[in-house]
C-alpha cells in the first residue's frame, strides 16, 4: 500500500488510515450493490404470474349430463384436477373449508394436507335412469398424488340430488382457479392449485 497514492476530490493525497477507510467504503458499497442485484423478487411478485387468489369460486349452472371420471396432472406452476363430464358444461362451487362432507349422509371425509378444498360439481354421477356413471375403485384415493407438489389427497364425496362432491386435500391454503372446457363432444371442469403464492 505504500506505493499507492490516492487523492481525494480536492486533490489532496490520502494517508494510510484514510486510504483504508476509503477502500472499506468502496468495498461496502460494492457488496450492497451485488446484494441488491442478486436479491429475490419482492414478496408481492406473483408466483409464475399467478394472480388467482384463494376465495370461493362458483358458477350456478346445473346440468343433467353425468360426471364420468376424475383425473389429475402435474404442471410447472400448479397441480391440476380434471373432472370429465357429459356434453354440457356444468356449474360448480369450489372453496376452502374446515371439513368436506359426504353427499347425503353429511359424514366428514378425512383428507390429508394443511388445507381442504370442497369441490361441488353441479352434475350427477348417474344417468337419467339412475345408473351410476362414475365408479371409483377407491373412494378415499381417486388418484395417486403422492409425488405432487401441492395435492395431498383426492377423495370422492358421492353424488346426491343432481350434484357431486370431491374433497381435495392440499399442502396449504394456496391460490386456485376453476374453469370449464367444452370441445363439442365432452366437457371438463378444471381446478388448478398453485404450488406457491
Amino acid at each position: 500500500m505504500s506505493n499507492v497514492l490516492v487523492r481525494n476530490r480536492a486533490g489532496k493525497v490520502l494517508g494510510h488510515s484514510a486510504l483504508r477507510l476509503w477502500m472499506a467504503v468502496v468495498l461496502a458499497t460494492a457488496t450492497v450493490l451485488v446484494a441488491l442485484v442478486a436479491a429475490p423478487p419482492p414478496a408481492s411478485a406473483a408466483y409464475c404470474g399467478i394472480t388467482w387468489g384463494s376465495l370461493s369460486k362458483s358458477h350456478p349452472r346445473m346440468v343433467a349430463g353425468p360426471l364420468t371420471n376424475v383425473r389429475a396432472g402435474r404442471h410447472t406452476c400448479f397441480d391440476r384436477l380434471v373432472v370429465d363430464l357429459g356434453r354440457t358444461r356444468s356449474g360448480y362451487l369450489v372453496r376452502y373449508v374446515t371439513n368436506v362432507h359426504e353427499d347425503g349422509s353429511g359424514a366428514v371425509i378425512p383428507l390429508r394436507g394443511g388445507a381442504k378444498l370442497e369441490i361441488i360439481v353441479r352434475a350427477p354421477a348417474y344417468d337419467s335412469n339412475g345408473n351410476g356413471t362414475y365408479h371409483p375403485s377407491n373412494s378415499d384415493e381417486l388418484r395417486n398424488v403422492s409425488s405432487y407438489r401441492t395435492f395431498r389427497q383426492i377423495a370422492w364425496g358421492g353424488s346426491f340430488e343432481g350434484q357431486s362432491t370431491i374433497g381435495l386435500g392440499v399442502r396449504a391454503r394456496l391460490p386456485f382457479r376453476v374453469f370449464t372446457i367444452d370441445d363439442g363432444a365432452t366437457s371438463r371442469m378444471i381446478v388448478d392449485v398453485a404450488h406457491a403464492w
